[in-house]
């Protein structure tokens, strides 16, 4: 048994980055960035008016000549003199010489000329070229979250294709003679399975869309054959169940018969002691527990930030903050705990219901408490570390 520390050590130093791939920008959403992206071009390309209204060389002047129209997408470069507007348009090019660009709204006007009743200070309302990016300036460094805005920004650049890390193939093995489906009817010594869809959420969550899961009865031939080809497929696997010690629990010794290289088994902690991760060439195996708040929590401590660390993610782990502690805590145990909590702007509460075959608690915290294992007593008013999970 190791403790959280040198769990999270070994799980680092064995989730490398995968391949990478070309991708084209509208189907890049949840990807990340394999390369530093520079500009094409400045944004934008040429000076652009900011409003709907008139564009003129600013001056004492309130009365001008309207000489002609700018709109969008038009390449008016109208020599002005001093007495003279254009009519203009947001988002048009706005000519060589003027310099200011004054609302409609602050302007009486007929169709020969203005007279500007609320003047704009010099350059106002006035986009300079490469006012966002100029050409060659990096537009997102390696490692970037491709994000909706992401997507937009470089579409408005005119990148149509990026070069990403690949999204790790994920399969999730549940294992238990007792699970029925939601939604079948429920006997008697049987409970609902709840594991597979809880962690495809939790999945979804950091971008992993498509999930393979996969069922076996409590059996070691069965469990041995459904992870022969599950390993081959996939480049994390997450099972859930079967990783204890009693007489039905078979999927340890299945996953050593199939030659996945034992990483560590056992980790100083509650909940979640009870956990296996090892390795089969590039796939990564999490072998979590049955009870669900102990799977979840797993899953956010190590799980999350090896998936992240495929994907090509540069911070994978969950943020920590601090908070002051709304109750004591005692911890006799020697174990480091993760215990489900409640935070606000300044304080955290300890929820009811740590069991870790408990997801009512989960269902309602939006953070993780952590107690280490060396320390045996918070007072009430200290601060804590807290793993936000909202």
């Amino acid at each position: 048994m190791i403790e959280v520390k040198e769990a999270l050590e070994i799980v680092a130093a064995n989730s490398s980055n995968l391949s990478t791939q070309k991708i084209a920008v509208k189907k890049a959403l949840g990807y990340v960035l394999a390369e530093t992206i520079y500009s094409p071009i400045s944004m934008p390309p040429f000076r652009q008016s900011a409003m709907d209204g008139y564009a003129f060389i600013h001056s004492e002047r309130h009365q001008f000549d309207i000489v002609g129209i700018s709109q969008a997408g038009d390449h008016a470069n109208i020599k002005l003199k001093e007495n003279e507007a254009i009519r203009i348009f947001t988002g048009a090019y706005v000519p060589d010489r003027a310099d200011t660009v004054v609302m409609q709204e602050h302007v009486m006007a007929n169709e020969s000329s203005i007279l500007i009743a609320k003047k704009p200070e010099p350059f106002a309302n006035v986009r300079s070229k490469g006012e966002q990016i100029n050409a060659e300036d990096v537009v997102f460094d390696v490692n970037t979250l491709i994000t909706p805005a992401a997507i937009g920004f470089l579409a408005c650049l005119g990148i149509t294709e990026i070069t990403v890390y690949k999204k790790p193939k994920v399969a999730i093995l549940v294992t238990g003679n007792e699970l029925v489906k939601p939604g079948k009817k429920l006997s008697k010594g049987k409970i609902y399975e709840s594991n597979s869809v809880m962690l495809e959420a939790a999945l979804q969550t950091i971008g992993i869309k498509k999930v393979k899961i996969h069922t076996v009865k409590d059996n070691l031939k069965a469990t041995k054959s459904a992870l022969k080809s599950i390993l081959e497929e996939n480049d994390v696997v997450l099972i859930s169940g079967g990783i204890s010690v009693g007489d039905y629990d078979f999927v340890k010794e299945a996953l050593l018969k199939n030659g996945v290289e034992e990483l560590f088994y056992k980790i100083n902690q509650k909940p979640g002691k009870p956990m296996f991760f090892g390795a089969k060439k590039d796939t990564l195996v999490f072998a979590l527990p049955g009870n669900p708040a102990s799977s979840l929590t797993n899953f956010y401590i190590y799980v999350y930030p090896a998936i992240k660390n495929r994907m090509g993610f540069s911070n994978t782990h969950l943020p920590k903050i601090v908070r002051k502690l709304n109750s004591a805590i005692e911890n006799k145990t020697g174990k480091t705990l993760f215990l489900k909590a409640l935070y606000d702007e300044k304080n955290v509460t300890i929820l009811d219901g740590q069991s870790s075959a408990m997801l009512n608690s989960f269902a309602i915290a939006n953070g993780l408490v952590i107690v280490p294992q060396d320390v045996e007593n918070i007072k009430k008013g200290q601060l804590v570390t807290i793993l936000p999970i909202d």
